[in-house]
């Protein structure tokens, strides 16, 4: 798996794609339930405070090229803490990836199966997770380069063809609840740009580079613009004090597309694209999970590891008794669990690990003279 090497546009598409699932579900309601009018502004003040993370993440990885944020703990701390840094990535992506296959499975079986046992459709994903990793690295890779771009087209159809029913006075007052809650307590939204957790592992794997901070401000830039179509669709067609038990805000938002007598009820192809956008965030998921764990534990080959993390990702959805709790999870517990792991300690391991290294140099170079 190490051997693989991923290109840039699957690298941008990479970072993308835990954003787009997170827009599939709840995170576009979120936004605008907590900023209200401001929810736009908001979004573009988060997105510039991501834009400065990120290229100060590439920064940070360039004294260290070649090397992910494993490598980078085991320099900074030995590799008990490396073994610490390692399992706390893999309990992040496989708890996520798990609470938000749930709440998926959830909103499939109210939209589309109210009959159906949630663990069936949740055994139907397992399935073709299990298939999916057994094909090679790049595989996922290639197919997720090949299904998110009809998501982001979409999400752009999505608004352009409601456009007729937008109500552009709800932006006001533009503030929303004031300059507080929009840009000191609103800047806990950051955690909407989650997905540049892989520019902590991404180094390893590019073909090219040099290109990380090319890859990073993309990436970041299509995400802002994304998050701002999908706030934008459910601001301006619906009161923002939509109810959080509210299913799947976007998925209501297709139910109102018409072009004429022939061309509606357009949603069951949102739903498909959706479904394969999140099968694929599942195999990448698991994927470099897998690939964190043979780094600690020194496996050869994934083969062994392949049904087990598909079975732990099954044994964590069921963990929740309904979907209020599994939904709860991702409205506010996650939050700040990215906030915490993908920002927090992420950078700090970076930053530490700089000063070390140059510390290091500093001595060497004191010991020449």
């Amino acid at each position: 798996m190490t051997n693989s090497k991923i290109g840039t546009v699957e690298a941008i598409m990479l970072i993308l794609t835990i954003i787009v699932t997170h827009t599939i579900l709840s995170l576009p309601r979120e936004m605008t339930v907590a900023a209200k009018s401001a929810a736009i502004l908001n979004l573009i003040f988060v997105s510039i405070i991501a834009i400065i993370i990120s290229y100060f993440i590439v920064k940070m990885l360039r004294n260290f090229a070649g090397q992910d944020i494993i490598d980078i703990s085991e320099f900074l701390g030995g590799k008990f803490f490396k073994n610490i840094i390692g399992i706390i990535f893999i309990l992040y992506f496989l708890v996520t990836s798990s609470i938000l296959l749930r709440n998926f499975a959830e909103s499939l079986k109210i939209i589309n199966y109210p009959m159906t046992n949630v663990i069936f459709i949740l055994s139907l994903f397992i399935v073709a997770l299990c298939c999916a990793n057994r094909l090679a690295f790049n595989a996922s890779l290639k197919t997720n380069l090949l299904v998110l771009p009809f998501v982001l087209a979409s999400m752009i159809f999505l608004f352009f063809a409601n456009m007729n029913k937008f109500m552009p006075e709800r932006i006001f007052p533009i503030f929303g609840d004031g300059l507080i809650n929009t840009f000191v307590l609103g800047l806990s939204n950051i955690s909407s740009f989650s997905g540049i957790v892989f520019l902590y592992f991404l180094p390893p794997f590019l073909k090219e580079p040099e290109k990380l901070k090319k890859i990073a401000l993309i990436s970041v830039g299509i995400s802002s613009i994304y998050l701002i179509l999908c706030v934008s669709t459910l601001l301006f067609m619906f009161s923002f004090f939509i109810t959080t038990n509210e299913i799947t805000p976007l998925y209501n938002a297709t139910r109102y597309i018409e072009f004429g007598n022939f061309f509606q009820r357009l949603e069951s192809i949102f739903l498909l694209v959706w479904i394969l956008a999140f099968a694929c965030y599942l195999s990448i998921i698991s994927k470099f999970s897998m690939s964190i764990f043979q780094k600690l534990t020194k496996i050869e080959t994934k083969k062994p590891l392949i049904d087990i993390f598909a079975f732990l990702i099954l044994g964590i959805s069921l963990i929740p008794k309904d979907y209020s709790i599994s939904s709860n999870f991702e409205t506010n517990i996650y939050p700040y669990l990215a906030l915490g792991i993908v920002f927090f300690l992420g950078i700090s391991i970076l930053v530490l690990a700089n000063l070390q290294k140059r510390k290091q140099n500093m001595g060497i170079k004191n010991s020449n003279n």
